[in-house]
């Protein structure tokens, strides 16, 4: 016994010996001499510019003159901005449609091509190509397709039924719900891909044993299929969530914000003060406004995984 009493606190400094002088003693050293250029690589280009926007938040300057310190002028400029209500509501307004129609869509497709016995590969190919497009030529393909002249692309097919023309984008009406069909169509692929994945884990036992109690296809989908995906579908309601919030190159180039600034957003109007208001812009402003951006979509985050971390914990 007493032999076993000793020896067992030796090894007890050995496991304590977890500190940043073992770690390099250890081999740690090479790590981090690795790791040494990633950092001042991200800090120099991810944490500067945060570091330096908030600076000029509080900041009168168009980067051409002398800045001047304003404090908090900057974004109760913004606030009383007309123009701000009206970009967070077709933002919101943007969001809202994306969630009701591009939100459903990549699911619905995942489903279909899960139960593809062949040329499922080719499936999720096709389904991908839309985002290996770069976004420009994807906006200017779609501006052909909604001319508004009774010889456009979609105003034909709606000749052929009797409808139309439309005024798909010149109209305060269509022009953001136009988008939201564009935005679906060029970004739903790789949700796609991860809903196929996602659908694949799923063990087969659980639909052989959903066969043999009788359930239909729906009772499936509901209770089974939707369930296993619930930790897919959070994340990917979130990242939708965010991506939808930074809206910027399709109303840029569809629209540039028109008409009527119906399909202005806040990330163009961010674009607006840096580059369209003044000699130099106003990137005080906009610096202001991207913190606000940020601010928001931060806490909306941690409230909606604070929200949805229970359900989609559970079984």
């Amino acid at each position: 016994m007493s032999a076993v009493s000793e020896a067992v606190p030796v090894s007890e400094p050995i496991e304590r010996r977890s500190g940043l002088r073992f770690r390099i003693s250890r081999g740690g050293l090479g790590t981090l001499v690795f790791l040494t250029p990633m950092l001042v690589v991200f800090g120099l280009f991810a944490w500067f510019p945060i570091v330096r926007a908030v600076v000029m938040s509080v900041q009168e300057t168009n980067l051409v003159s002398e800045p001047t310190f304003v404090g908090l002028n900057n974004f109760a400029r913004v606030l009383s901005d007309p123009q701000f209500g009206t970009a967070v509501a077709n933002t919101a307004w943007f969001a809202l449609l994306a969630l009701l129609f591009g939100f459903p869509v990549p699911i619905i497709l995942a489903v279909l091509m899960s139960e593809v016995r062949r040329g499922r590969g080719l499936y999720s190919a096709l389904a991908y190509l839309p985002v290996v497009i770069p976004p420009v030529v994807s906006v200017l393909l779609w501006r052909f397709f909604y001319d508004a002249s009774p010889h456009g692309v979609f105003n034909t097919i709606l000749g052929w039924v009797g409808a139309g023309p439309l005024p798909w984008l010149q109209s305060s009406a269509s022009a953001m719900p136009s988008i939201v069909i564009e935005a679906t169509w060029a970004n739903a692929g790789a949700t796609v891909i991860i809903y196929l994945a996602a659908l694949v884990a799923i063990p087969p036992e659980l639909y052989d044993a959903a066969d043999v109690d009788g359930a239909s296809i729906w009772q499936k989908i509901r209770n089974v299929t939707l369930p296993q995906l619930r930790s897919v579908l959070i994340v990917t309601l979130i990242l939708q969530l965010i991506a939808t919030a930074q809206l910027f190159t399709e109303p840029l180039l569809f629209t540039s914000g028109g008409p009527n600034n119906a399909t202005l957003t806040v990330l163009l109007l961010i674009y607006r003060y840096a580059f369209q208001n003044s000699l130099g812009g106003d990137y005080g402003m906009a610096a202001a406004l991207s913190l606000m951006l940020a601010a928001f979509l931060a806490v909306f985050t941690a409230g909606y995984y604070r929200l949805t971390r229970s359900w989609s914990t559970s079984s």
